[in-house]
């Protein structure tokens, strides 16, 4: 009887010690914030894993900290976009077709930019700007032969490289500092990714 009594105390123990892991929402369709980090003399960010994603719309929130304010070594290279989020296209490398937000800080203020490649041409356009600390709600949707940017309720038409929408080679595209100059100093983004 001793050993059944221990038995289940050991079992009720072990059942509290159970829980979610930190960083995973208790409701599975809960957004999850992923925060990426950029170190200093780095390009890309510290969650630069290859996911292939078959999602046509890509809705975020993202919040950039003071971190975010940087003066390029050489200054025509604060005009430079460093890449947000976004995915490749048209089941090529992301150099020949694909879309993303881009940010940069100038003039004392945070940019918001459309970046895409189209049959290996960059296409930018700047979208407006965000404040520090703000989170700032993000739409990159495929919309036949378009990217849609959404951005404070401002949608921003470009032109695709291909028509098909559907498909499994479409990659993630993750926080990217630069052009031709690394980060110079860690830098910290936030993006929270909507179902």
């Amino acid at each position: 009887m001793r050993s059944v009594t221990r038995l289940v105390v050991i079992g009720l123990i072990g059942l509290l010690g159970c829980g979610i892991p930190p960083g995973i929402p208790a409701d599975p369709a809960s957004p999850v914030t992923t925060v990426y980090r950029i170190k200093a003399g780095d390009h890309s960010s510290n969650h630069s894993k290859l996911s292939y994603t078959a999602k046509t719309t890509l809705s975020f929130t993202v919040t950039f900290d003071s971190s975010a304010i940087y003066t390029s070594k050489t200054a025509e290279n604060q005009y430079d976009i460093n890449k947000l989020y976004g995915f490749s296209d048209c089941g090529v490398q992301h150099n020949k077709a694909s879309a993303r937000f881009g940010w940069s800080w100038r003039e004392n203020a945070l940019h918001i930019h459309a970046y895409c490649y189209r049959n290996g041409e960059r296409i930018t356009q700047d979208l407006g700007t965000v404040a520090l600390n703000q989170p700032t709600d993000c739409q990159l949707s495929i919309i036949g032969g378009n990217y849609v940017f959404t951005f404070q309720g401002k949608e921003t038409v470009i032109a695709r490289g291909c028509t098909t929408v559907k498909s499994n080679k479409r990659y993630r595209l993750y926080p990217y500092f630069g052009g031709d100059e690394v980060a110079p100093h860690t830098i910290t983004i936030a993006i929270t990714e909507k179902n």
